[in-house]
């Protein structure tokens, strides 16, 4: 058995670890980033970049049968489900290989195999002990089933779905969640029947509700069918596609079940709890600042709770990297991570809901505007509907802003800080926003809020 030292040993190349490990080089670290599949991981590769190519496709799709609202005669002719899988895949092999290149670029050791944390220090790969004076654990995420419910044949995950050489004529949902309601979205746009099943109220059930019931509103329209507060019980499946049965005992036809139910924690069989580790339901514990209670062990991303998402793992690796640096980086709460849902129309929020807030706060201590973006010149001419919604304390700060609307996930940066800097409505307002931009819409509304509303009465 060799071994090899290190600064850092970052064990999962995914968003967190490969963030981990660039930083790390950059604050002078020696690094070895071990990864047994492609650098990039599951957002890269299976996960954000692909699926949010498809998407495209889809609103593409959709802009071609609508062009006649624009003036614009164009034929649209359907999916050629090859040159989309072809357009999608020349996406992430773009980034792949600029990813590939800049971390060669910054001097990385990075080593193809599958790691084990054989020591709380040591991840063995093969007959090599990598060794680090800190290991940062990035393992990743995996596609959740229910108990009983088994992947196969005609029930696929995600990953399944995006290798899909055919578009299904009818298909079935479970989950409405954000992979749910994105899935659906892009095969409705290309042309099938879907039908989504969610256990919770509501769509996107992590939302505000204002704008959970938006996105309902909006489906309904696209005539995308959904079950609402109902368990899923079973699946049978055949030659010809699959049959749902649900608790309240309704069934479902389709010819694919997409699984879309949550994703779990890559841990098992990785010697996380042999090395010390706590471990709870496959997750790591940390304290807020991502250290694992083992010295010099850190980890980051989908396998710490909280929101999984890639640029909250791509962020926690970064502040990882500093803080072994003794750099004493800021810690962001899950709270004040954006988020952005992609279906038509995009969902984007950031900090708490109004019920949220009004449960931190008091009802009386919390106020909203939701502005809707009928008033709003450049949503107008895109030909979208939706709404901004931001919530502040009475005469304090804006603590939530959330969203609905084709491209409002642009829209997040603005939110962002406002949020994380505890901006006042007032210190906002006298700041212009150019026109005719959806960004607009938020400075209406901060407008509004800070007591001089412009478009409003």
């Amino acid at each position: 058995m060799s071994e090899q030292n290190f600064d850092v040993v970052v064990l999962g190349g995914g968003s967190g670890g490969y963030a981990a490990a660039l930083r790390a080089s950059e604050l002078g670290f020696s690094v070895a980033l071990i990864e047994k599949d492609k650098v990039g991981g599951t957002c890269l590769h299976r996960g954000c970049i692909p699926t949010k190519a498809l998407l495209h496709s889809a609103e593409v799709a959709d802009s071609a049968r609508d062009s006649s609202k624009f003036g614009v005669s164009a034929t649209f002719e359907g999916i050629d489900i090859d040159a989309v899988t072809a357009y999608r895949e020349g996406v992430v092999a773009k980034k792949y290989k600029g990813l590939q290149g800049l971390v060669k670029a910054r001097g990385i050791t990075t080593v193809d195999g599958e790691g084990r944390l054989v020591a709380p220090k040591t991840v063995r790969v093969g007959d090599v002990d990598y060794v680090g004076k800190n290991v940062v654990l990035a393992t990743g995420s995996y596609s959740r089933s229910l108990s009983g419910l088994e992947i196969g044949g005609r029930v696929i995950t995600s990953e399944q779905a995006l290798q899909l050489d055919f578009v299904p004529k009818k298909v079935a949902v479970l989950g409405g969640g954000v992979i749910g309601v994105e899935f659906a979205s892009v095969w409705k746009s290309f042309g099938a029947d879907v039908t989504i099943i969610e256990a919770l109220p509501h769509l996107v059930p992590n939302e505000d509700e204002s704008i959970s019931k938006s996105l309902e509103r909006a489906f309904r329209r696209r005539d995308i069918d959904f079950r609402l507060g109902v368990r899923f019980q079973g699946v049978t499946q055949n030659d010809d596609g699959v049959v749902i049965t649900l608790e309240n005992g309704d069934t479902v036809d389709a010819e694919l079940l997409l699984v879309a139910v949550g994703r779990g924690p890559v841990t098992a069989g990785l010697g996380y709890e042999e090395a010390g580790i706590t471990i709870d339901r496959g997750f790591v514990i940390t304290d807020e600042r991502l250290h694992t209670g083992v010295e010099g062990v850190y980890a980051v991303g989908d396998i710490v709770p909280g929101l999984q998402l890639a640029h909250r793992g791509f962020q926690q690796g970064i502040f990882v990297a500093e803080e072994i640096a003794g750099l004493n980086p800021i810690v962001v709460d899950d709270v004040n991570i954006p988020k952005v849902t992609y279906c038509d129309p995009e969902v984007a929020s950031i900090g708490l809901s109004q019920a949220k807030a009004e449960a931190q706060y008091g009802k009386d201590a919390v106020t909203s505007y939701d502005y809707s973006l009928a008033g709003n010149g450049k949503s107008e001419i895109i030909g979208t509907t939706g709404s901004v919604k931001v919530v502040r304390v009475v005469d304090g700060p804006v603590v939530g802003v959330h969203m609905i609307g084709a491209r409002v996930g642009e829209l997040i940066g603005e939110a962002q800080l406002a949020v994380n800097w505890e901006a006042y409505p007032e210190d906002i307002a006298p700041f212009i926003h150019a026109h005719p931009t959806q960004n607009e819409s938020l400075g209406e509304a901060f407008l509004y809020l800070a007591g001089k509303p412009l478009h409003t009465l």
